[in-house]
C-alpha cells in the first residue's frame, strides 16, 4: 500500500506544493486510500522559516508526505521528486470529508466571460492588496499578460507582489456590482530577471469588503486551495467549486516558487447579474448595435463566413487566394469594389492586414466585421461606403498566419498567453522574415549613391533572399507575390498587445541599436496617416485610460516611430515602402492580444470609425496618369519624383499613379526611359482629393530612331548621318 502511494506520489509536482500531499484527485486514489489534501480546512506544514501556512517550497533533498490511515500518522520521506508539467486547466484541490471518501466537484463550465483586469475594463481603483513590494508591483499590476520594462524596480514591473515578511497576502478586485464569479486564471510574474509565481492560493467572496466567506468544496464545506502555476508565462484555470455572487474577490496565496515571493497576474472570470430592483446587468450596457456576426472564428467558420458575404453581396466582393500556410491553409483576400477584379483606372488599391501574428485575433475578427459592415451599408445605401468601394479597391486578409491562429484559437482566450500561437507552424516570425532593404539602401546613401545609381524605391531583392534554402517562410512569399500583382498605395498591418500606431522605419539606422529614432524621407505622411487611425479610435483618445504595460504613448498623441520603439529588421511595414509604392503603417488594437467574443462588439465600436478614415486618408496628395503624348496611352513605370523628397513612386500598367503627400505645394517630375522628363507645381490641399497631376510626355529622338528601326523602317540619310556623328562623339 506504502509502496503505491509513494510511486503515486512521484507524479506530484516538486515545485509549489509546499509539505502538503498532491491532490486524491490527481493521484487518482480510491475512497479507501486518500491522502490529507492540502485543501483541508488545516493549513499545511511548513519548515521552521515560513510562517504557518505559508510554505513556499519543497526542500531540496527531501520531500514529506503526511498520510492519515485509521488515525495513524506515518511521515515518508525520499529524495526530491522531478516535477512533470501541470495541466493548464485545473480544478481545485479535492478535499476529504472526515470518512475519508473524496468530495468531488460538481460540473464545472467555464461559461462566464472576463472581468476585464487584461482589457483594462477594471480601472486600477478597482484594486486592493495586502501590501506590495514596490509601486510597480502593486495590485494594479496584476493584470494578465501585463509585460514588465526592461529593468526590474521601475514603475512597470510584470505582476503584483507581495512583502516578503507579509505573512498572509492577499489580492483583490472589487467588481463595483454584484456579480457571480465562476473562476480564476493566474500566471506567475513577468520579468528578464526574477522568477515567480504562486503554486497555490485559496478565495474568499464579500459583499462589503469586511466579511469574508471561503470557496469550499460543495460536499465538505472544506476550504478549496486551488493549484496554480509552475512557471511565469503559462496561464492557469481554475473554475470555482461553486460560482459565487459577491461583490469583492480575493486570492489568497498558500504556496509560492522556491525562494521566490508571492507573485501573481490574473483574470476574473465572472456573469453580470440583475440588482434587486431588476435592473439590467451593467454588463450588457456594452456592445454595438450593428447586426454583424460577433465571434471568434476558427479556419472553417472564417471560410463559411467570407462565402456569406459574398453571396450577400456578389456585385462588389470577390473571394480569392494568394497561397498557402505551411499546413496548407489558403490565405483567403476579400476584394471589395464596384467592379471587383479588376483594376479601373485612376482607382487606387489598398488594403488591411491581419493576423501576421496568430495570437493576436482582434485584427482578424475586425477585418470579418468590417466586410460585414460595408456589405450590409452599401445594400442599405449608406452614401460613405458606397464612395468608398466606387472610388478604390479593398483588399482584406483577414489572417496571414493561420496555422498560428488555430493553434491560439484551440487555446482560448484567456488561457493563450502571451505568445503561444505568434510564429508559423515553422517557428518563424513573420514580422522579422521580409527581406531587409534598409541595409543596401543606407550603405548606398552613405556611399553618394542614391538616386543615380542605386534606387530610393522599388530596391531589388537581395540575392540570398531569393535562393531555393533561403529561410522565407510561404506565407511571407505569399504576400510578396501578392504587393508584386497588385499597385497598393495604402495599407494598414493590425497587431494587437498594445494601444498605439507605428510607422516606419522600424528598423534602426545604427546597426545593433535597439531603438532609435529612424524616420523615412516621406516622415510626415507618416506621421499624418497614424495619427488619423489614433485620433479616431476611441480607447486611444480616452484621456483617462491607463497604459497597457510599460510604456505611455498618449504622451505622443498613440504615434510612434517604430524604430525609436524597438526595432524590427525585416518588418513588413519597411519592406512595403522601399520595395513597393505601399505607405503602411502598424496599427496596436488593444492591450489584448485575444479578447473574449463578448469584448468584440465594443473592440468593434472602438476601431470602426477608425477603419474607415484610414481608407479614406488614400484621398490625400496628388494622382493622375502619365501618358505619351502621340498615343495619349499610358506609360508603365514612370518614375513620379518630388523634389525635396528623397523616395520616388512608379505608375502602374495603365499610366496611373498615386502619390501621397501632405497640404503643400510641389515640384513634382515625371520621367520613364525613352521620353524628356516633364516638371510640374502640385498644389494639394486640406479639401478632401487626390489633387489631379497628369503629365503627356514625348519621346526622345533616340527613342523615336529605336521604334523606327525595330519597325524595319528605312532611316532618311540626313538622320543616318545625324546618328553617326553622334556615335563618333561619343567614341
Amino acid at each position: 500500500m506504502w509502496g503505491l502511494l509513494l510511486a503515486l506520489a512521484a507524479l506530484a509536482p516538486s515545485v509549489g506544493l509546499g509539505l502538503g500531499a498532491p491532490s486524491a484527485s490527481v493521484l487518482g486514489l480510491t475512497p479507501s486510500a486518500t491522502t490529507e489534501a492540502t485543501g483541508s480546512t488545516p493549513a499545511p506544514r511548513s519548515s521552521p522559516a515560513q510562517p504557518p501556512g505559508k510554505t513556499n517550497a519543497t526542500s531540496e533533498q527531501q520531500i514529506r508526505i503526511r498520510v492519515i490511515k485509521k488515525k495513524k500518522v506515518i511521515v515518508k520521506k525520499r529524495k526530491k521528486l522531478i516535477r512533470p508539467s501541470p495541466p493548464v486547466t485545473a480544478k481545485p484541490m479535492v478535499t476529504t470529508s472526515p470518512t475519508g471518501s473524496p468530495n468531488i466537484p460538481e460540473k464545472q463550465e467555464p461559461g462566464c466571460p472576463p472581468l476585464g483586469l487584461e482589457s483594462l475594463r477594471v480601472s486600477d481603483s478597482q484594486f486592493e492588496a495586502s501590501s506590495s513590494q514596490s509601486f510597480g508591483l502593486g495590485p494594479h499590476r496584476g493584470r494578465l499578460n501585463i509585460q514588465s520594462g526592461l529593468e526590474d524596480g521601475d514603475l512597470y514591473d510584470g505582476a503584483w507582489c507581495a512583502e516578503q515578511q507579509d505573512t498572509e497576502p492577499w489580492f483583490q478586485v472589487d467588481a463595483r456590482n454584484p456579480i457571480r464569479f465562476s473562476g480564476i486564471v493566474t500566471q506567475g510574474r513577468n520579468s528578464v530577471w526574477r522568477y515567480d509565481w504562486v503554486t497555490s492560493y485559496k478565495v474568499q467572496f464579500s459583499n462589503d469588503s469586511r466579511t469574508w466567506w471561503t470557496s469550499r468544496n460543495h460536499s465538505s464545506g472544506m476550504d478549496a486551495v486551488f493549484p496554480a502555476n509552475s512557471d511565469p508565462e503559462t496561464p492557469v484555470l481554475n473554475l470555482l467549486p461553486e460560482p459565487q455572487v459577491a461583490r469583492f474577490i480575493r486570492l489568497l496565496p498558500q504556496t509560492w516558487f522556491q525562494e521566490g515571493a508571492p507573485c501573481l497576474r490574473a483574470e476574473i472570470l465572472a456573469c453580470p447579474v440583475s440588482d434587486p430592483n431588476d435592473l439590467p446587468p451593467e454588463a450588457h450596457s456594452l456592445g454595438s448595435s450593428d447586426p454583424l456576426d460577433f465571434r471568434h472564428h476558427n479556419y472553417k467558420a472564417m471560410r463559411k463566413l467570407m462565402k456569406e458575404v459574398n453571396e450577400q453581396c456578389p456585385n462588389i466582393t470577390r473571394i480569392y487566394s494568394i497561397g498557402k500556410s505551411y499546413q496548407g491553409l489558403k490565405l483567403y483576400v476579400m476584394e471589395m469594389s464596384d467592379q471587383p477584379g479588376e483594376h479601373e483606372l485612376g482607382e487606387p488599391e489598398v488594403r488591411y492586414v491581419a493576423g501576421m501574428h496568430g495570437n493576436e485575433a482582434l485584427g482578424r475578427e475586425l477585418l470579418l466585421l468590417l466586410m460585414q459592415f460595408l456589405c450590409h451599408e452599401f445594400l442599405r445605401g449608406n452614401p460613405r461606403v458606397t464612395r468608398l468601394l466606387t472610388e478604390m479597391r479593398i483588399h482584406l486578409l483577414p489572417s496571414m498566419n493561420p496555422d498560428g491562429y488555430e493553434t491560439a484559437y484551440r487555446r482560448g482566450s484567456e488561457l493563450v498567453g502571451w505568445a503561444e500561437g505568434r510564429w508559423n507552424h515553422q517557428g518563424i516570425d513573420l514580422n522579422h522574415n521580409f527581406a531587409d532593404l534598409n541595409t543596401p539602401l543606407w550603405d548606398a546613401e552613405d556611399d553618394g549613391l542614391v538616386p543615380h545609381v542605386f534606387p530610393n524605391h522599388h530596391v531589388p531583392l537581395p540575392t540570398y533572399y531569393t535562393l531555393p534554402n533561403a529561410t522565407v517562410a510561404p506565407e511571407t512569399r505569399a504576400v510578396i507575390e501578392w504587393m508584386k500583382r497588385i499597385p497598393f498605395v495604402l495599407s494598414a498591418n493590425l497587431h494587437g498587445g498594445e494601444l498605439v500606431v507605428s510607422y516606419p522605419f522600424d528598423m534602426t539606422r545604427t546597426p545593433w541599436a535597439a531603438r532609435e529614432l529612424t524616420p523615412t524621407p516621406d516622415d510626415a505622411v507618416f506621421r499624418w496617416l497614424s495619427t488619423v487611425y489614433a485620433g479616431t479610435n476611441r480607447v486611444m483618445q480616452d484621456t483617462d485610460r491607463r497604459p497597457c504595460h510599460s510604456q505611455d504613448f498618449s504622451l505622443h498623441g498613440n504615434i510612434i516611430n517604430g524604430a525609436d520603439w524597438h526595432t524590427v529588421p525585416g518588418s513588413m511595414n519597411d519592406f512595403s515602402y522601399l520595395h513597393t509604392n505601399c505607405f503602411e503603417v502598424t496599427v496596436e488594437l488593444s492591450c489584448d492580444k485575444f479578447p473574449h467574443e463578448n469584448e468584440l462588439p465594443q473592440e468593434w465600436e472602438n476601431n470602426k470609425d477608425a477603419l474607415l478614415t484610414y481608407l479614406e486618408q488614400v484621398r490625400m496628395g496628388i494622382a493622375g496618369v502619365v501618358r505619351d503624348k502621340d498615343t495619349q496611352l499610358g506609360i508603365a513605370d514612370a518614375v513620379i519624383a518630388v523634389e525635396g523628397i528623397n523616395h520616388d513612386v512608379t505608375t502602374a500598367w495603365g499610366g496611373d499613379y498615386w502619390r501621397l503627400l501632405t497640404p503643400g505645394d510641389y515640384m513634382v517630375t515625371a520621367s520613364a526611359e525613352g521620353y524628356h522628363s516633364v516638371t510640374r507645381t502640385c498644389r494639394v490641399t486640406f479639401e478632401e482629393g487626390p489633387v489631379p497631376c497628369n503629365f503627356m510626355l514625348t519621346k526622345t529622338p533616340k527613342q523615336r530612331l529605336r521604334e523606327l528601326l525595330a519597325a524595319g523602317v528605312k532611316v532618311p540619310p540626313d538622320l543616318r548621318r545625324r546618328l553617326e556623328r553622334l556615335r563618333g562623339q561619343k567614341d
